[in-house]
């Protein structure tokens, strides 16, 4: 079973915590309302979003605005009904499809009416026919009486629509009813399946919406899927928005008026799309018939249609056939449909306060981007519970339990809600052993290289004893009794003898305590990557202090994201910012986890996929390639020597104690100074005879160099500083 321990009470033991005890504590995480799945999407809910300070009271105004219009909504939605009534019992009332956007509209076909193996339709504006090859087949209708329903041997084509190019935007989509799941075949085509493919369309991949842009399949083309599958039997609107760029993303999904989590299957188009094959509806050119679907409303425009205009385009073809029928004919769920519709494109005191919700939300919008998102969780309403899992399987459900903690440690007061905020209460109750030792161990660590208890994450049997017991104990009550003040913790410890000593390691301490657990020495070990990048951009003068706000994506090598992403991912190609994002501290450096900062991995950061209290310290080449030659390295190494050359007095010497003064808190020995002339001298030779090494060094980042420092100078002076960041003095706490 698994145990624990008191690191500090070393000759007492606790008892092995059983399975059942370990499911039980576990039951208290296990009442959360975030799902298990959250569809990668960015904040997943619940989430607190944290306004900077000089946005608050202004966030504050337009949250409690936001509430109030909500509220106004309602209260009109109810009041707007007699207005609503009225509308409807006139004869002569609105025609939704008015409404409907019109602009680019190419092609319209109802697929609701036949007349002698003809379909009406709208083409460019003016009314046409669609020639069928068969009799038609028809079923009931969703935005009409009737809808046409493909079957082997129809052909519905129409030459002059669709004839895009890749460069040129447009949308397409219709109203369709598929007959079963698994169904794959095409909505909308202009395709030619004999030629490579070439063409595009609007398709059905497996009972999931798909698009096409084809040159030749599929070593030029694009294609992307939507993630969740249509529900076969109902009615469903399908849309396909492309931009025209050509680019991953360009390709929009909707299903209801809803933009899709999507997909690339393929992102390679290079050439032309354009085929002399026809438009074809519920087939391509040759095949790939989506036999036995249900289609009614085809639309194609010659432009990108918004999210906005496709929610339009759903709504209002169903409003346009409700709004048809007498209002005695029309169902309860009918009438709540049609006053969905009615309200915000009609009822004017409704579409005002939409308005002002619109533009309270567009306010709120910046200043969220600005802010920051705390991810929360929240409590599901009813009881926490789970079940002891056979063998750790997450599908072998045992005895069900419910929130308990271990026996080993203190007991839960029966006052405390069996919820995480009774968990978080009893774990700082005075009656806890564990909380604070744990606790301070880690802010040791964190400034001694190495915690009081060397196995930092394990205070059980099977972790090492503390080296020095009493102290533990004593620093895990002093931070208790201060409020669990950390600041003032770290302070005690930055400021006491043990941590002023110097790190120097003599014979007889090397001897008797090799890895400095008696504290015989200063602690001295190789900062964290993410200290390194810091401290040279605040010893430079770059390091921006900003607080909060999102994440930024400082210099990396490029390409680095594109191994490890999925075509079509948000987060597939790699673009550095510009501007203060390039020098913010690292904690708000963007972190892909299958690609983590190259910088960062290489100096032992965790890639985050797992909790990590203690990281591991390695001493590598790439390491030293990472210090030398980074670009975030060598600018900072740049603009310190552009300081010194600027602002230092008395000649080189006094340059030189500048920048070490920057970055060793002290001024160089004479001996140490005489070697760092020398180097100096080296540089300025080598830079004076090869200017263009000069301008391609002093060029690395994107802050400018002083114009009026000479260019062979400040690159010599550039290097030698980037010596000088290479120390293990500079790289080493």
């Amino acid at each position: 079973g698994l145990t624990t321990g008191c690191a500090v009470c070393h000759d007492h033991k606790f008892d092995p915590i059983s399975q059942k005890e370990f499911y039980s504590l576990a039951a208290f995480f296990n009442n959360t309302t975030q799902a298990g799945m959250d569809g990668n999407i960015k904040d997943t809910p619940p989430i607190v979003i944290v306004p900077q300070p000089a946005d608050r009271a202004k966030w504050e105004s337009l949250v409690q605005q936001e509430a109030e219009t909500r509220n106004q909504l309602a209260a009109r939605r109810q009041a707007a009904k007699p207005d609503f009534d009225k509308w409807l019992a006139q004869d002569q009332r609105a025609n939704p499809a008015e409404l409907l956007p019109a602009d680019h509209l190419q092609l319209q076909v109802s697929l609701s009416d036949a007349k002698d193996h003809t379909l009406s339709c709208m083409l460019e504006g003016k009314p046409d026919t669609i020639t069928i090859s068969a009799d038609p087949h028809w079923d009931a209708g969703h935005v009409a009486a009737k809808a046409w329903k493909s079957a082997k041997g129809d052909t519905l084509a129409v030459k002059e629509a669709g004839d895009f190019e890749k460069n040129q935007a447009f949308s397409c989509g219709a109203w369709v009813k598929l007959p079963k799941g698994g169904l794959t075949g095409a909505v909308i085509a202009r395709m030619d399946d004999k030629a490579g493919h070439r063409g595009w369309d609007l398709w059905i991949e497996g009972g999931r919406l798909s698009a096409h842009l084809i040159h030749k399949w599929p070593s030029d083309a694009m294609q992307m899927t939507a993630k969740n599958t249509i529900k076969p039997g109902s009615w469903h609107h399908l849309f396909v928005t492309y931009d025209g760029s050509g680019k991953a993303g360009a390709i929009k999904l909707y299903v209801d008026g809803q933009l899709q989590l999507s997909k690339a299957g393929v992102n390679a188009l290079k050439n032309t799309i354009r085929t002399d094959a026809p438009l074809t509806i519920a087939k391509r050119a040759h095949g790939a018939l989506l036999e036995g679907a249900s289609l009614q409303d085809v639309r194609i425009y010659s432009r990108k249609l918004s999210p906005t205009e496709v929610g339009k385009v759903m709504t209002t073809t169903r409003a346009a056939w409700l709004a048809e029928k007498p209002a005695g004919k029309l169902s309860p769920a009918e009438k709540r449909e049609l006053l969905d519709w009615w309200l915000p494109s009609l009822d004017q005191p409704y579409v005002q306060l939409d308005k002002t919700l619109a533009a309270a939300q567009a306010e709120q919008l910046p200043i969220k981007n600005r802010g920051t998102i705390a991810h929360v969780m929240n409590e599901k309403p009813e009881a926490a519970m789970a079940f002891v899992l056979y063998r750790g399987e997450y599908d072998q459900h045992r005895d069900q339990v419910t929130p308990t903690t271990p026996a080993a440690l203190p007991s839960m007061s029966a006052a405390l809600p069996r919820n995480r905020l009774g968990l978080a209460q009893w774990l700082l109750e005075p009656e806890n052993p564990l909380t604070a030792r744990v606790t301070v161990n880690r802010f040791w660590q964190e400034v001694f290289g190495a915690g009081l208890v060397r196995s930092t994450g394990d205070f059980g049997v099977m972790g090492e004893l503390p080296s020095h017991p009493e102290l533990l104990d004593w620093l895990a009550l002093e931070f208790r009794s201060s409020g669990w003040d950390v600041k003032r913790f770290f302070k005690l410890l930055v400021t006491s003898a043990t941590y002023r000593q110097s790190a120097v390691a003599t014979r007889e301490k090397l001897e008797k305590d090799p890895h400095n657990r008696l504290c015989s020495r200063g602690p001295r070990f190789r900062m964290d990557g993410e200290t390194i990048r810091d401290y040279a951009l605040a010893a430079s003068g770059l390091l921006v202090p900003k607080i909060g706000g999102p994440s930024v994506k400082p210099y990396q090598p490029e390409g680095v994201w594109e191994a490890v992403a999925m075509i079509g991912s948000n987060t597939r190609d790699y673009k550095p910012d510009t501007g203060e994002s390039l020098y913010r501290r690292s904690m708000y450096t963007f972190w892909k986890r299958s690609a983590p900062p190259a910088s960062m991995e290489i100096f032992n950061a965790p890639s985050r996929e797992v909790c990590t209290v203690r990281r591991e310290r390695t001493n590598t080449p790439l390491q030293a390639l990472v210090t030398l030659n980074d670009p975030q390295f060598i600018e900072a190494a740049r603009h310190l020597a552009g300081q010194a050359l600027l602002k230092a007095e008395n000649g080189n010497p006094g340059r030189v104690q500048f920048i070490a003064r920057r970055l060793l808190a002290r001024d160089l020995k004479a001996n140490e100074q005489r070697v760092v002339l020398a180097s100096l001298d080296s540089l300025l030779a080598y830079y004076r005879g090869h200017g263009d090494d000069a301008h391609k060094l002093i060029a690395v980042g994107e802050s400018k160099p002083p114009d009026q420092l000479d260019v062979p100078m400040l690159a010599a002076w550039t290097m030698l500083t980037n010596e000088l960041l290479n120390l293990d003095e500079v790289l080493n706490k």
